[in-house]
């Protein structure tokens, strides 16, 4: 709630600044209101850390609520439909503008100037009449001493590679081994040849993934079993999606070449089913399907799962009857007991950094009473051991400061049977304010879904959440310190870590999911929507992953900020039903389509550039989809993604989103130039001009980077795909100079790269993958790549040699080498390399495998600890 008021004081403070032309008349009473609202900011951070329930004071901060959201809502509409006065005066007197006197212009604003004016007093009257409610109805008593609970500033949150060290891993529970040899003992069971299914059952929270993840990375059951698949699968889902699952563990070898061109797409579940049921048929497998809840999941994917070689399904579900229907061998998971509890609590509480025995982790004594007091409340539901766990490690270690915490265990727990639900808001309530809203923001994706950090970060600054640090922070760095403070307080788990060891995904547990649902939906948040829509519905975020009605509700949505949804391709209506909510800032869009369609294509309306506030839009379309030049109006446009489309057409008015910081173009893109102007077309978007950008994915087709790369000054992250380079003698590929991570993917690159790119002197991470080189020897300057980290050269089929001369790479810390088969020679070269912590060897030449494993001497033996071959 504080959150909601202190973001819209600072976009009233930034307009009041950025745009006080347009304000002229109404400055005074803007002013006004943006004063009271940064008092009542204050008092609604003290309230919403208050550990209350009182219905006043929830009453009182919904009126707030609202009336923030009436006065944002008043001047965003204002904007647009200044915004559209000054496009039709273009399009009407467009010989004239050049000589239109200013006081002509200014006179066609007074009227909404006027209009405006009247509604800022109208909200304002509104405000004074609330906080006169706060006294006459004693608000200030239903709250209580916010003492128990913290209520940090952003500026708190430090870098996250420096704030704290690591938290105990997901994959370091105590109290799982017996349990891990059990269910391992069941999947390695000799001489039964037919496909077996094995069933882990238990309520949620008991740790049933934890398990099946600990048993499927398990050694031995890695060399047990030719090919492993996990898969997520969840109340929503397709057999299709499932099967695409089980595919991404080798596409290349169960697919073929369609993956690399997303022919993939164009599959329909019997042809993809074919070609996962060909690749397992001949190889002994272990499918893991985790949090399944209906028998029909098993009943036809079971169809494509051969029945021979002595394979495993391995089955997580809270529902004992499927295991039984599916004809599965059980494992019913029990809570922890008592001393495994407190181990699991202790490793929580007082996080050691490594993965330390539980006789290195103490307990100071006069905690322990109070320790296991709350660790008994838990009832060996290691999910809400884990929480509160984390919410007592930011805590003093006091006995004074426990006891308020058991207390409050108390107090939720006595509110009915949801009592892990009420341990979990007890992390929820001791969050700071500014990562409230960040925290509610995950329950927008799916269940079980895996959620992309940079996305989840890039949609957090869209909507506000995110303020930088001063002049000199990126929003985007401060996006991450959130997502790790999360991570830490164990409300958000890690998937995927990046080469740096960054996040790459995250994922929300089911329990928190639904925790963080509930109070969106009580503080009118979000909307979680289906197919069935109640009335009044005028949500300012709507969330319909699996909507088929969607179009005919969207006209009544006039407040409507964020839309994320998924809808059947064609649907008529969509576009036109959309107009009415001019005030969208994050659009995300997916239309399914039927896999039976052939070259489905669509072109977007030019309605689209109506949306003026638009900060975030990703758009995942049919085969084909064109885009207007009316996209050149999204002004405020911060991240543009299309990455995941088969064929786009882009329009030269891409050059104009002057605020785009994150652009990311499908492999096989055209871009459109104007007629008039396609004799001066030099053979690149213009994408030079958007020179905020920091992310840049650019495909098949795209632009010559000759000239336009330099001029991005803040480009951190690119990928290129495809032959849009071409280095020969007379041409040098130019890269700006600031560029941390940098992918080249299927360029076929004649020439050597490395001599260009070794100069780069901020370059972190490199990958050349799928053949972005076609010659046969790499070679590493000396001197050159001064600060590179990572490198990774994969499916590079000509490549014979990496040569390293001395002081190269000196900071290297990992390489990946992987598939590329004609490389013969390599260790001698690693001996160059001082800083290396790690090599990975996937798919090689056999002879360059033996003399990594038996060159004789002390310092091979070096790197043979760090080398791991597969």
């Amino acid at each position: 709630m504080a959150e909601t008021i202190t973001f819209f004081v600072g976009k009233l403070s930034n307009l009041a600044v950025q745009e006080a032309s347009l304000f002229g008349g109404v400055e005074g009473q803007i002013s006004l209101m943006r004063n009271e609202l940064e008092w009542i900011s204050l008092f609604l951070e003290e309230a919403s850390a208050a550990h209350t329930d009182d219905r006043r004071l929830k009453l009182w901060m919904n009126q707030i609520r609202d009336a923030a959201y009436d006065a944002e809502d008043v001047i965003d509409e204002f904007i647009v439909r200044l915004e559209h006065q000054r496009q039709r005066r273009l399009q009407n007197l467009k010989f004239l503008t050049v000589v239109l006197p200013t006081c002509v212009i200014f006179a066609d604003k007074l009227p909404l100037i006027h209009e405006l004016d009247g509604r800022i007093k109208e909200i304002n009257v509104k405000i004074e009449k609330i906080l006169a409610n706060k006294s006459r109805y004693c608000v200030e008593n239903a709250m209580m001493p916010a003492g128990a609970w913290s209520s940090s500033s952003p500026n708190e949150v430090v870098t996250w590679g420096e704030k704290r060290l690591p938290i105990v891993e997901e994959t370091d529970v105590v109290g799982m081994k017996d349990e891990a040899e059990a269910v391992k003992e069941m999947l390695l069971i000799n001489g039964e040849l037919e496909r077996g299914v094995v069933a882990i059952v238990g309520m949620g929270g008991l740790g049933k993934t934890t398990l099946a993840k600990k048993v499927y990375n398990d050694p031995d059951v890695n060399r047990h079993f030719q090919c492993r698949a996990l898969v997520y699968v969840s109340q929503v889902y397709t057999i299709r999606e499932l099967l695409m699952g089980i595919a991404k563990t080798d596409f290349k070898t169960v697919l073929g070449q369609e993956a690399e061109t997303n022919e993939i797409r164009d599959m329909g579940e019997n042809q993809l089913g074919k070609k996962v049921c060909e690749y397992l048929e001949k190889r002994r497998y272990l499918i893991v399907l985790d949090d399944v809840w209906s028998i029909q999941v098993w009943n036809r994917l079971c169809l494509y799962l051969p029945e021979s070689n002595g394979s495993r399904v391995l089955i997580t579900t809270r529902n004992q009857q499927i295991a039984l229907d599916a004809y599965a061998k059980l494992y019913q998971l029990r809570p922890l007991g008592e001393k495994e509890s407190w181990e699991l609590f202790l490793k929580k509480t007082f996080p050691t950094g490594s993965r330390s025995t539980i006789s290195q982790v103490e307990c100071p004594a006069e905690l322990e009473d109070v320790g296991k007091k709350i660790t008994g409340k838990c009832k060996g539901l290691p999910l809400a051991i884990v929480v509160s766990g984390g919410l007592l490690s930011r805590k003093e270690k006091t006995p004074s400061s426990w006891e308020k915490i058991l207390k409050s265990m108390e107090w939720h727990l006595s509110q009915g049977p949801e009592s892990c639900l009420g341990i979990l808001a007890l992390s929820y309530r001791d969050l700071p304010y500014f990562l409230k809203s960040c925290f509610l923001y995950c329950g927008v994706f799916p269940e079980d879904c895996e959620i992309k950090a940079s996305k989840l970060i890039q949609m957090w600054i869209a909507e506000g959440f995110v303020q930088a640090r001063g002049e000199e922070t990126v929003e985007e760095d401060v996006g991450e310190d959130y997502l790790e403070e999360l991570i830490h307080r164990s409300m958000i788990q890690v998937v995927k870590r990046k080469w740096d060891g960054r996040v790459k995904s995250c994922r929300m547990h089911d329990l928190l999911r639904d925790l963080a649902i509930s109070k969106a939906k009580d503080s009118k948040f979000f909307e979680v929507r289906g197919n069935i829509f109640a009335y009044p519905f005028n949500p300012r975020r709507l969330i319909a992953h699996d909507s088929q009605n969607i179009s005919q509700h969207l006209s009544n949505c006039h407040r409507l900020r964020s839309l994320i949804c998924s809808i059947h391709f064609p649907q008529v209506n969509f576009w036109s039903c959309l107009r009415s909510a001019k005030l969208l800032t994050v659009l995300d869009l997916t239309l399914t389509v039927d896999p039976g369609l052939k070259r489905p294509e669509m072109k977007l309306p030019k309605e689209i550039g109506e949306f003026i506030h638009l900060k975030y839009f990703r758009f995942l379309g049919p085969r084909e989809t064109r885009f207007p030049w009316s996209i050149g109006r999204l002004i405020n446009l911060e991240t543009l993604d299309l990455r995941d489309n088969f064929n786009l057409d882009i329009p030269f008015s891409i050059s104009k989103l002057h605020q785009l910081r994150h652009l990311y173009l499908g492999h096989f893109t055209t871009y459109r130039m104007p007629i008039r102007d396609q004799r001066c077309f030099s053979s690149h978007l213009g994408i030079d001009k958007i020179t905020n950008l920091q992310t840049l994915y650019v495909g098949q087709h795209g632009w010559v980077v000759r000239r336009g790369l330099p001029k991005l000054t803040q480009l951190r992250k690119l990928y290129i795909y495809g032959p849009n380079l071409r280095s020969n003698s007379s041409y040098e590929l130019i890269f700006p100079s600031n560029l941390v991570e940098l992918k080249l993917n299927s360029c076929r690159l004649k020439q050597d790269p490395m001599l260009t790119l070794g100069k780069l002197p901020n370059l972190r991470a490199l990958k050349l993958i799928n053949n972005a080189y076609i010659g046969e020897e790499i070679t590493c300057s000396s001197g050159a790549f001064s600060r590179l980290e990572f490198l990774r050269l994969k499916d590079l089929d000509d490549l014979k040699e990496l040569i390293v001369e001395e002081r190269a790479l000196p900071s290297l810390k990992t390489l990946q080498i992987y598939s590329c088969y004609r490389m013969e020679k390599l260790l001698h070269q690693l001996q160059k390399l001082k800083s290396l912590l790690q090599v990975k060897l996937e798919d090689m030449d056999h002879s360059l495998i033996e003399e990594i494993k038996n060159t004789k001497g002390e310092e091979f033996d070096k790197i043979r600890c760090i080398t791991s071959i597969t």
